[in-house]
């Protein structure tokens, strides 16, 4: 076993990860642990944009400030929401100091789009539609730059070091399936979803619940996991396979796009005076109400009454990727349905991203503030990740810590190789068909002893791979979503239970 003596270890380089490892002092050694490629993030698949306002204008901040509380059912943690809108300005200027570039007008004026939930056009977008891609791009060339920063791509992190309440590194097994020992002053946990816990999601195929599953073992307080976000418009292809589905931006709706049912008929007027541009938990449950009624597993975004020059200026990846399976923007319906897209519960943590265990940080997706409440506003993701991984980044700054010595004994496991695959999958239709965007109380509890049966089956066969970590971390997460979602016998948000 190795070990790797370093001042800050952040494990995930999605946003999250990076903007935190950038904001910290360049005096400070910092290690990145890297699952994959640092291509291989939810933050590069995100197309719609990030939400802010560049100006502090007290109208414009409380405005986005009354959004945010509206779409998260006004459960969220006011004093998150009030960081999150008035810190945005600087931190997203920071993004373009470091060479982000944001879609502008032939006069140089940054263009700003409408998602569901806003009342008035905030989100900055870049490529169109490719703004994570770009940010992510411009983020690593300047991490490359920065002689403190060192990327360990194909190694995983699989538990905390940690004792009496104090987190000391991470262990870590690399492509050989060697465990590595990061001993670091203070540990970040940055990895993301949960995605691939659901048969059906838009997430990265990276997004296994890693850091939640490491916190909970670790007896990190984890909170408000029945809130799991569906995104209203995937491509929907029709053929039942479990895979990534392709997300459609909610933006297009922005643009002025609508929804139809297999009648052809627009139908969110009847459930929000919003309509297509509600927030993503009440046109998810409506899609699914229309799908229901009409014994159809999809409905349709309808574009055709906009002109096909602009859609594809305007959305080059959506356009490029539909042109590939036979659609035209502008032209033709675009079958969709709801997934799982965003984990809205996680690791709590305070507004300065601290964890209940010293020295532990976690930030995004995987964490959780309360400032998304009950239900996420829309491009509230990408700037959650910069303006919290930012306050992070102060507060590890203002340390001054000797140097740590921790000697960590990490189980030994089996070299038997066994095949996790079937588990995940079968976890992933539990998940998909009782844990969805509609809940029951028997359902939930069948799910509860079915993913039980599955834990308890993994637990006969651990050994040091990857793959065990990744099943380990999904079946004790769903667990977690399972059991919360069964505590909170109330609808609220994107937690719908129908008894």
């Amino acid at each position: 076993m190795k070990q790797i003596s370093t001042d800050i270890v952040i494990v995930g380089a999605g946003l999250a990860g990076l903007y935190t490892a950038l904001n910290i002092d360049s005096s400070k050694r910092i290690d990145v642990i890297v699952k994959e490629s640092l291509i291989d993030t939810n933050s590069n698949l995100a197309q719609g944009g990030i939400a802010g306002e560049l100006d502090f204008v007290r109208e414009n901040l409380d405005a986005h400030i009354e959004d945010t509380m509206k779409a998260g059912s006004y459960l969220n943690n006011a004093e998150a929401v009030e960081i999150l809108v008035t810190e945005a300005g600087d931190n997203i200027k920071r993004l373009m100091a470091f060479k982000v570039d944001f879609d502008r007008d032939n006069e140089g004026k940054i263009l700003l789009t409408k998602e569901g939930g806003h009342s008035t056009r905030r989100i900055l977008h870049s490529g169109g539609d490719s703004t994570g891609k770009d940010i992510m791009f411009a983020l690593k060339q300047e991490c490359y730059s920065r002689d403190n920063i060192h990327i360990h791509e194909n190694m995983m992190a699989i538990d905390l070091i940690y004792s009496d309440n104090t987190c000391f590194g991470v262990s870590c097994l690399n492509k050989t399936n060697e465990i590595i020992d990061f001993i670091a002053k203070n540990t970040v946990l940055a990895t993301g979803g949960i995605g691939n816990i659901y048969g059906s999601t838009t997430n990265s195929s990276v997004a296994t619940a890693d850091a939640i599953g490491m916190a909970f073992r670790a007896g990190v307080n984890i909170e408000k996991m029945e809130f799991i976000q569906f995104h209203p418009t995937a491509f929907h292809k029709g053929n039942g396979v479990h895979r990534q589905k392709f997300l459609i931006s909610e933006a297009v709706r922005g643009e002025g796009a609508y929804l139809i049912n297999s009648e052809k008929e627009r139908f969110m007027n009847k459930y929000s005076d919003l309509l297509e541009l509600a927030p993503r938990d009440k046109v998810s449950q409506a899609i699914y109400r229309e799908m229901y009624d009409t014994w159809t597993d999809h409905v349709y975004l309808d574009t055709r009454h906009m002109s096909t020059n602009y859609l594809e200026k305007r959305f080059p990846t959506i356009f490029r990727t539909l042109k590939r399976e036979g659609l035209t923007m502008g032209k033709d319906l675009i079958s969709v349905s709801p997934v799982q897209h965003f984990n809205v519960g996680g690791i709590k943590v305070d507004v300065d991203g601290k964890t209940n265990m010293d020295c532990l940080y976690a930030n995004g997706e995987c964490a959780s503030n309360g400032v998304h409440g009950a239900n996420r506003l829309a491009s509230n993701s990408l700037l959650e990740c910069v303006v919290f991984g930012n306050r992070i980044a102060i507060d590890i700054n203002k340390q001054i810590t000797e140097k740590v010595n921790f000697d960590s004994k990490l189980t030994s496991f089996s070299s038997y190789q066994y095949n996790y695959k079937p588990i995940k999958k079968k976890l992933g239709t539990i998940m998909d068909e009782y844990v969805g965007i509609v809940r029951t109380k028997d359902g939930l509890n069948f799910a509860k002893n079915e993913v039980e049966k599955i834990e308890s089956n993994l637990e006969k066969y651990p050994n040091n791979s990857k793959y065990y970590f990744e099943a380990l971390n999904m079946v004790q997460t769903a667990l977690l979503i399972i059991n919360s979602a069964i505590t909170r016998k109330e609808s609220i948000g994107c937690h719908y239970r129908i008894n």
